[in-house]
């Protein structure tokens, strides 16, 4: 049984890929019920990796853990008639389906709140679905150059590029839990339920003017956009004499102390070497950190940052994080890596409680507790509506 802080919500998760799902994985590790409805064709996510068995890749094994999934054709009447009785027992219903597809398929928000009047439901899609591009296609790579991101690389001195991680899909995904609670607390305090839309582009844009609007925000312009310390191309993990770290000096006197342990006292008090003038000209700074960093071992100027209060870190590979990682046994995958849950709480702890599923594992199961008949699960069978596990 789930004891999370989400413990007793039932989600109903009509998404895809990586975003909606990534989401959706995040409520269920909180401890909500998550009910995930895919296509007869499979998610992409459960190809993403390689695959101990089939449908259960390395991505899909993490990102499918705390659901159930039930295999419906929505665009069958049947299958839609299903999937609104399964939102009627569901306190969240969240969608990346474009605002198109769900008027085609009759899964607006006036179609679910007709099940359930107060239902959270969530739509995101790559646009506002009131602009000239709600129905426009996104993914990660359309979103990411959209919102200035290789641009942004062009600034730092690299060819412009993408992010190589899914940055579109992950920052949206937060946005969209982070959404959801919001409305479910609202819901708590006034019984209302609500639409709510996150589009991805906003999202982003959101996301990467935090800090790169800097400038440019007052009107009229200070100066132009960007953040100058974290658009040097200087700013990197830096070579030791033996490996990489990273080193945020981020006062006067952790300049003082680096430099001279470095040996090099004729740059103690140097007007370059303060926390201002690494946020308008880092150019110098990064580089004297650089010279200053190359004199001694990793372990040494970690502890030489811990004595002195300076924030130090090794660099870390992918493969060192992974084996870091807990283990556990699915019971058709066998043993794999866990990705805890990143958030921790001292009364309603967030747990894995159940494996990432195979596609349609949970249908019947679900149409059952629905209200569905025997007769009726098997006539959508028959009618090739309804997905079951290889």
């Amino acid at each position: 049984m789930a004891d999370g802080p989400l413990a007793g919500v039932r989600v109903l998760d009509l998404t895809s890929v990586v975003m909606g799902p990534f989401a959706t994985q995040i409520l269920g590790d909180l401890g909500a019920e998550v009910i995930t409805v895919e296509s007869r064709d499979g998610d992409i996510n459960r190809t993403m990796a390689r695959a101990p068995v089939r449908g259960l890749s390395g991505v899909a094994l993490n990102l499918l853990r705390n659901k159930r999934n039930v295999m419906i054709d929505v665009a069958h009447p049947g299958g839609r008639d299903a999937l609104l009785r399964i939102a009627a027992r569901c306190d969240v219903f969240v969608t990346n389906l474009r605002p198109g597809s769900l008027r085609r398929l009759r899964l607006d928000y006036a179609d679910l709140t007709a099940v359930r009047p107060d239902i959270v439901y969530c739509q995101a899609s790559g646009f506002p679905s009131d602009g000239p591009d709600a129905d426009t296609p996104a993914f990660d790579d359309i979103i990411q150059a959209g919102s200035a991101v290789p641009d942004v690389m062009r600034l730092a001195g690299h060819a412009p590029a993408m992010m190589p991680t899914l940055l579109a899909d992950k920052v949206s995904g937060l946005v969209i839990t982070y959404a959801i609670i919001a409305a479910l607390f609202h819901r708590q305090r006034t019984s209302a339920g609500q639409r709510v839309e996150v589009p991805m582009a906003d999202a982003m844009r959101a996301f990467m003017l935090v800090e790169h609007g800097g400038s440019a925000i007052p009107q009229p312009p200070l100066g132009p956009p960007g953040y100058p310390r974290i658009l040097t191309p200087l700013r990197a993990t830096a070579a030791t004499a033996d490996g990489w770290i990273a080193v945020q000096p981020h006062r006067d006197e952790h300049w003082e102390h680096l430099v001279r342990a470095a040996g090099l006292d004729d740059l103690v008090g140097d007007a370059r070497l303060t926390n201002r003038s690494l946020w308008r000209e880092p150019g110098f700074g990064y580089a004297t950190l650089r010279r200053v960093l190359a004199t001694k071992t990793t372990a040494q100027w970690l502890a030489f940052c811990l004595e002195h209060g300076i924030p130090a870190g090794p660099a870390t590979g992918l493969d060192e994080l992974i084996a870091a990682l807990p283990e556990t046994e699915h019971p058709r995958a066998g043993r794999h890596k866990l990705i805890p849950p990143p958030v921790r709480f001292s009364a309603t702890p967030a747990s894995v409680r159940l494996p990432a599923p195979l596609p349609g594992q949970h249908t019947h199961q679900v149409l059952a507790e629905a209200g569905l008949t025997e007769a009726e699960i098997a006539a959508l069978a028959e009618a090739g509506v309804l997905g079951t596990p290889d």
